[in-house]
């Protein structure tokens, strides 16, 4: 059986700007009706969603069917909770809030197999489909992507650093916790906020890596694809549902 391609890194790899949808339901159902919308990546959130390993094994599946590359965002940056995702095959994981360089290459070891990294070895796994990929662990770091997630202003400063660290693909800008690091709780769209997400990008691109983002704001999206980043959040299952199910009540109240 084949080793599974990254579509994802490739595209990263290619220049394609991709666009994406977070997934924050928690629901294999809302999954696949995302993953058929035409995305060109989907990502599971464990950081603000309510998503354990079963449920994010079950989104993984549900999506697995269609031509849409599957992220996923842990909690927190734990090399246990990353080795069980990648077992899960989960190949591109956005790790929150990494601050420096050392955190960055922290995240990358325990998605490498010894002697480069800590990965835990198992032989027979979803990632390596059930041990019927013969070369999975020879190809398995080639294939796997790892974004970092830089959110604050001290992380920002550090940004080529990061960016530098061996097996790093890109760097994704949290605006949210960036405006409230700047002091903007709430306000990502405050000048000195957007100026420095600005700046960012241009330093992430400038280091040789792909820059990320979300916004769900169409006009602030497209300034930051014209900005330089690489993969940008345009919704969310939940944004969706939220909005779509108060516009629709609103027009028949009127």
């Amino acid at each position: 059986m084949d080793m599974p391609v990254n579509r994802f890194k490739q595209g990263l790899k290619e220049g394609r700007v991709q666009l994406g949808c977070w997934l924050s339901l928690a629901s294999h159902a809302a999954a696949e009706v995302c993953a058929g919308a035409g995305f060109d990546w989907v990502l599971v959130d464990m950081e603000h969603a309510p998503n354990e390993l079963h449920m994010v094994h079950h989104q993984l599946q549900a999506v697995s069917g269609y031509p849409v590359s599957a992220l996923v965002r842990p909690a927190w940056n734990d090399m246990v909770v990353l080795k069980r995702l990648a077992d899960l095959g989960a190949q591109t994981l956005l790790i929150p809030f990494v601050q420096d360089a050392a955190e960055a290459a922290r995240a990358v070891a325990a998605l490498r197999y010894p002697p480069q990294g800590l990965r835990g070895v198992s032989a027979s796994s979803r990632a390596n489909r059930y041990g019927r990929v013969k070369d999975y662990f020879s190809r398995a770091s080639e294939e796997m992507c790892v974004l970092v997630q830089v959110e604050s202003r001290a992380a920002l400063a550090q940004v080529e650093a990061i960016a530098a660290v061996d097996g790093v693909d890109g760097v994704f800008i949290g605006p949210q916790d960036l405006a409230a690091d700047f002091g903007y709780l709430g306000n990502p769209g405050h000048p000195e906020v957007q100026a420095a997400i600005v700046q960012g990008i241009g330093r992430i691109r400038g280091a040789g890596k792909a820059p990320g983002i979300l916004s769900f704001a169409e006009a602030d999206a497209k300034r930051w694809i014209e900005a330089g980043a690489a993969f940008v959040a345009i919704t969310s299952d939940q944004f969706l549902l939220a909005r779509e199910s108060a516009a629709v009540m609103a027009r028949f109240r009127a």
